[in-house]
């Protein structure tokens, strides 16, 4: 069925249940999209996101099971009645993992596999795959292998492969999740290249919102139940409904989290930031007179203990490709270590080798000062608990409930002693109403809570996280972080693999800097975030407070460093007579 359209999308009263699922994913949405727009979809983990997006493609209902109810247009094409082919022209989805699309093996090839299967003309593919890389601005990389781009370059020809079939409409999901800072950046200059053209309708999922700002049109939030939650302008939703995106676990941008704390604190701001750019002018316009003064100074909590990891002349390699080249570390007992670097640095790999997963083929790993070699690996899982970056890799269970406990029963725990630790940690996790449900069938946000509960039951003295908030929402992220937090003031030793340069900045207190293979900078996150050059090294950047901070020191040198939010509200206080800009109520 096609009816006349005067959006180019229109969503009437969408429910979707998944087979299998209780509750409902989406639960009555109902949403209009101008040709043109550029909307930024949020909301919770699980609150329907990636559901919404698969029901504009015809995935939903015509290849994922599950009962659709209302209707979903798309240029006026009904999505459940339509091929799926000629949706493909209309809509074209870019989801997380670039590698689980591709299909051949040059650049090349993959672009011209979607026009093939599209039925182009041999004669129209040279310019139209020319084109599509001229937009995706990788050109360059035509004739190149695949397995030889790096992560931003590969998400980028997934990019090419969907503009050479020519589609309207434009789905990120989540598109940087498995990308350093650099290249999450280069994605996001590539979206903002294709906005620029005005020839795309753009529909993103993302919570690295801070850069994507000066793109956004509109904000539409959906709400743990699948229904919207508000729909409106950028600075309509980030400023009027904040306690409702707070309450609901959506992200905002760091900026814009900062204003709010300021208003908090009683001083009035007259304009509301919602980019860097902005915040730099408010923060110079409402707070001139800023002392210089000392912050992410390194006091006690940071006294040297002894090592409980050392790490010594390790080399390791998968076939014969080196990945890691003569690694010398040392982690004290009772550390919060960040281990970062590009995408193939050698990151996962270190960690693998540190909780025994993978085992030194040169060098040596101590752990309390005994050979890690020499350690069973029932002895050894006692000791340090590692959370995989993708949490199917350690489900092993057929419910959520039984994930948690088999960890527990394999240490010989008592029943009632398991099931307490059980429930409370279900709760904890926002997982007991999903005790029952198979943990494949869960959403990849939940998955991650799930994986990290079970590590947690077990309490051991280290903890490997990597990527411990990747799919989480922001409610969920800040509480497992802050689970960590309260682990690490009890002495845990926490060892964090990461391209999140906010939670480096927020929790670690020291940062291993991993290129090719090898530590390139080992300290703390003052003296690595007061190195451009390092970081231009690692394809790391400033996280956006801290590039807000540089950003007002180079007007007034006065301006004193900060990385957080807490840190700017601690400045506050060496502000001289700051009552002077507190409103009067």
């Amino acid at each position: 069925m096609k009816k006349a359209a005067k959006n180019i999308i229109t969503i009437e009263d969408l429910h979707f249940k998944y087979t299998g699922r209780k509750g409902a994913a989406l639960a009555g949405v109902s949403v209009e999209i101008s040709a043109g727009e550029t909307v930024l979809l949020l909301g919770p983990s699980g609150s329907g996101k990636s559901t919404l997006a698969l029901s504009l493609n015809g995935l939903i209902p015509q290849k994922i099971s599950g009962r659709m109810g209302g209707c979903v247009y798309v240029s006026g094409m009904a999505t459940n009645e339509t091929h799926i082919s000629a949706l493909t022209q209309e809509v074209g989805i870019l989801f997380q993992d670039p590698e689980a699309q591709f299909v051949t093996m040059t650049v090349e090839d993959e672009i011209i596999f979607g026009l093939e299967n599209l039925c182009t003309p041999r004669e129209e593919m040279d310019n139209l795959v020319t084109e599509a890389l001229n937009q995706a601005g990788m050109l360059h990389c035509r004739y190149r292998q695949l397995d030889e781009l790096s992560g931003g370059e590969k998400q980028r020809i997934a990019i090419a492969c969907l503009l050479a079939m020519q589609p309207k409409i434009l789905i990120f999901d989540e598109p940087t999740a498995n990308l350093d800072p650099i290249g999450t950046r280069q994605v996001f200059e590539t979206i903002a290249r294709l906005k620029q053209t005005g020839k795309f309708t753009i529909i993103i999922i993302e919570h690295k919102l801070d850069e994507l700002m000066d793109l956004i049109d509109r904000v539409l939030v959906l709400a743990t139940d699948g229904t919207v939650l508000v729909d409106g302008s950028p600075e309509v939703v980030f400023n009027d409904r904040a306690a409702d995106l707070l309450q609901h676990g959506v992200w905002m941008p760091q900026t814009v989290c900062l204003a709010h704390q300021i208003k908090s604190s009683g001083i009035e701001i007259t304009s509301f930031p919602l980019t860097i750019a902005q915040a730099e002018q408010t923060l110079t316009e409402v707070l001139p007179h800023m002392n210089k003064n000392s912050l992410h100074s390194c006091g006690a909590a940071c006294a040297r203990k002894p090592n409980v990891i050392e790490v010594q002349n390790l080399s390791f390699k998968y076939d014969k490709k080196i990945v890691l080249r003569d690694v010398s570390l040392n982690i004290s007992s009772g550390d919060f270590v960040a281990l970062v670097g590009p995408n193939g640095a050698g990151k996962t790999t270190l960690a693998q080798i540190l909780v025994g997963i993978l085992r030194p083929q040169q060098g040596i790993v101590l752990l309390n000062n005994k050979d890690i070699n020499r350690i069973s690996h029932q002895e050894l899982i006692k000791q340090v608990g590692f959370v995989f970056q993708n949490p199917e890799h350690q489900i092993i269970t057929d419910s959520v409930e039984h994930e948690v406990r088999y960890g527990l029963q394999v240490m010989g725990l008592a029943e009632k002693e398991i099931k307490t630790r059980t429930d409370r940690l279900l709760t904890k996790f926002g997982l007991k109403r999903l005790a029952k449900a198979n943990p494949f069938t869960l959403s990849h946000g939940e998955k991650r809570r799930l994986s990290v509960a079970t590590m947690l039951a077990v309490g051991q003295e280290v903890l490997i996280l990597d990527e411990p908030t990747f799919g989480q929402d922001q409610r969920n992220a800040a509480s497992l972080m802050q689970m960590l937090k309260d682990l690490h003031r009890e002495g845990c030793t926490v060892i964090m693999v990461t391209h999140d340069m906010g939670l480096v900045a927020e929790y670690a207190q020291h940062v291993a800097v991993i290129v090719e293979g090898q530590i390139s900078f080992y300290g703390t996150v003052k003296e690595a975030f007061a190195q451009p050059e390092l970081l231009a090294e690692a394809n790391l950047t400033l996280p956006p407070l801290a590039e807000l901070s540089c950003c007002l020191t180079r007007g007034n040198a006065n301006w004193p460093g900060f990385f957080t939010v807490n840190q700017f509200l601690e400045s506050l206080k060496t502000v001289p007579y700051l009552d002077k800009w507190i409103k009067k109520v």
